[in-house]
């Protein structure tokens, strides 16, 4: 525990930085949150998600897991989901992956890692869905970083199948859902033009009724 001593040094440098700058920093900060954006990304370190976008604590509600993938058996995602769209009332949810994801990398090869296989079964399906696409770039680095945009725009949409996003569509509830990478060599953020904010523009197959 003793190499962890920095940690807390760190964390008075910090607090000292922001009292500087506004005394009532953390007093306002403990009242409550009241972020307009849900983030979903990826577990990896480099990606910190609030620094990318410039944003402080309380102004970005964050979900975070291996390779940014939302699948719908789990809860923690729907639960993260939930509370951010019906109770934080959020207005954008982005989904952002990054070029170098490991994940993503792991999910093109064949060798055996443990648990986290199960988990990225669900980024196979991607590559299994858009086989023809990927397949035909001869580039390695290029195939791998179409599939980490390919998995971000199909987490787009299961985002969107949820019944969770659907009801506050139904209820007239403003809010759209984004599709971002994250360039780790350049610090940049691609959109990807995959922005849906309607149940109109959800497949049919997908679509929910919900009774009035």
């Amino acid at each position: 525990m003793q190499t962890l001593r920095i940690l807390f040094q760190k964390n008075k440098e910090w607090v000292a930085t922001k009292l500087a700058k506004d005394p009532h920093y953390f007093r306002l900060m403990a009242e409550a949150q009241d972020p307009m954006y849900l983030w979903i990304g990826c577990s990896d370190s480099r990606v910190p998600a609030n620094e990318i976008v410039g944003l402080e604590p309380g102004e970005l509600f964050v979900h975070r897991n291996v390779a940014n993938v939302f699948p719908h058996t789990d809860f923690n995602c729907l639960s993260v989901l939930e509370y951010g769209v019906d109770l934080l009332k959020v207005r954008h949810v982005i989904v952002c992956g990054h070029y170098g994801c490991g994940g993503v990398k792991a999910a093109m090869e064949d060798h055996r890692l443990g648990l986290v296989d199960n988990w990225l079964r669900n980024i196979r399906d991607v590559y299994a869905r858009f086989k023809d696409e990927l397949d035909a770039i001869a580039d390695q680095q290029e195939r791998y970083n179409r599939l980490v945009e390919l998995n971000v725009m199909q987490q787009v949409l299961n985002v969107c199948h949820t019944t969770i996003v659907q009801g506050a569509w139904t209820r007239g509830q403003p809010l759209w859902v984004h599709g971002w990478v994250y360039d780790l060599a350049s610090g940049i953020l691609k959109d990807l033009d995959c922005c849906i904010s309607s149940i109109d523009q959800v497949e049919a197959i997908y679509r929910i009724r919900f009774l009035k």
